[in-house]
């Protein structure tokens, strides 16, 4: 059975390039009818909080890309790390090393004076000698020296890496914590993962743990390792470029399908298809499309997709989502007009939810227009037909076409154009400049709403 895995570290938020390896991971899985497994790495004790783990899980939540199996926490499997390197040292593939700090921090200073990779010379790797007293000693594998690591990379295609190229890495820390290296090589195949997905970051940890594997006598998993994210500047992908965080993306306003959609656009193709839903991106998805180099992360395109989303998804969950963030403004929704219904005139308007509750706002409070908009539109030539249209409007049928032949009728009887009119009580009513028609929004606003703000307004006229 195909079996993938996502394993981030609590460290910090999940970012975009994660989000991106845990979409793929979980979408190889779904395709093939397999199991997505998530696993917390959070052998990083200095570094690890709970409330990075939290927001991990809230951003997969969010994605909606459910997992099978976890999560799983690597300090809670110590045991089975020190069982395993207690067998690599039986079998002669692991010592221990009694190096300092600062003895290896000397090494590598006098390496890269010389010109050198710094790296571990080996010098405890068949050491004879009495181990130092009051040293606690760390477990390091004793890697092969000669011959090479080769493996078919799913996106990349073959790799060869020379064992000359690979010091003795640390498998257990001095206090009993295994390495990257190590843990993750034991809970893949603890976990029985079948494809391993995941950046390129990883390729030079691969040869490692394929050695570590063949030690302890095991099958390999295959890999695949995904292409780096950049800015469109090309460089690597950061919080310059804007918003880099998961949930950062959904405080902003962001669809999480939209979200999806662009992730996986980025780096793998299905021909010339750019919207797709989730079930036919499980259904297209497959490694040998996923390109070789880096993608760029492009904020307009993703802005673009989400307005696409947000122009098809269902008023009512819509409404939902943002009353929230209204009744946050101080906005008493049970006493403006129905929530649908403004949203159904704006969506097309807007390119995320916080603007598309930004834009609500003006229908449930009264927005004082600053001075500069009242300046441009509110005159005296204009304060006799707002006069007049504030006696009109409290006594006419309430519906979007007699509101629009009372506004004709007063550009016909001051022979003035429709706009002229239109936009001064746009800015009557709404404190803003720009609005879906403003037949639309005296209907939905109400007679009564209607009429208030614009007496509440004329005084601000000039005579």
């Amino acid at each position: 059975m195909i079996r993938t895995r996502f394993a981030p570290s609590p460290t910090g938020y999940l970012h975009i390039g994660g989000a991106r390896t845990a979409l793929f991971s979980w979408a190889y899985a779904r395709r093939h009818g397999g199991k997505f497994i998530l696993r917390i790495e959070d052998t990083d004790l200095e570094r690890s909080t709970k409330e990075s783990t939290q927001t991990i899980l809230d951003s997969m939540a969010w994605l909606g890309l459910d997992y099978d199996e976890g999560p799983f926490y690597q300090m809670q499997r110590l045991d089975r790390y020190h069982d395993a390197a207690e067998q690599l040292l039986r079998s002669g593939n692991a010592y221990y090393c009694y190096a300092t700090k600062e003895e290896l921090a000397a090494l590598r200073e006098q390496q890269r004076a010389a010109g050198l990779k710094p790296r571990y010379d080996g010098r405890w790797r068949d050491s004879k000698k009495t181990p130092p007293a009051g040293i606690k000693p760390v477990i390091r594998f004793k890697n092969p020296m000669s011959g090479g690591v080769a493996f078919n990379d799913l996106v990349k295609g073959p790799i060869i890496i020379d064992n000359s190229e690979l010091d003795d890495l640390v498998l257990l820390r001095a206090d009993g914590v295994p390495t990257y290296n190590f843990g993750v090589v034991l809970d893949d195949l603890d976990m029985s993962i079948s494809h391993v997905i995941r950046g390129d970051d990883h390729v030079n940890n691969t040869p490692r743990q394929i050695n570590i594997l063949k030690a302890l006598g095991e099958p390999l998993p295959q890999y695949a390792h995904v292409p780096t994210i950049l800015g469109t500047d090309g460089e690597r992908l950061s919080k310059r470029h804007g918003a880099v965080s998961v949930m950062q993306y959904c405080d902003e306003g962001y669809l999480p399908e939209a979200l999806i959609n662009y992730l996986v656009r980025l780096g793998w193709s299905h021909g010339d298809e750019e919207i797709f839903s989730r079930d036919q991106f499980i259904s297209w998805f497959d490694l040998a499309s996923v390109n070789r180099s880096p993608a760029k992360f492009d904020s307009e395109k993703l802005r673009w997709i989400n307005q696409h989303y947000l122009k098809t998804t269902d008023d009512s969950f819509l409404a939902n989502q943002i009353k929230p963030l209204l009744e946050e403004k101080g906005c008493d929704i049970s006493a403006g007009p129905n929530l649908q219904r403004i949203v159904s005139i704006l969506k097309e308007r807007v390119i995320t939810t916080t603007e598309l509750a930004d834009k609500s706002v003006s229908f449930y409070m009264r927005i004082e227009p600053t001075m500069e908009i009242k300046e441009q539109y509110y005159n005296a030539e204009i304060k006799p037909v707002m006069e007049g249209l504030i006696s009109k409007f409290s006594n006419i049928s309430w519906d979007r076409k007699t509101i629009q032949d009372e506004i004709k009728g007063a550009a016909a009887s001051y022979n003035i154009k429709f706009p002229k009119i239109a936009m001064p009580l746009r800015v009557m009513v709404t404190g803003e400049t720009q609005t879906p028609s403003i037949d639309l929004v005296l209907e939905l606003l109400g007679s009564k709403e209607t009429v208030e703000r614009m007496r509440s307004q004329i005084a601000n006229f000039p005579t």
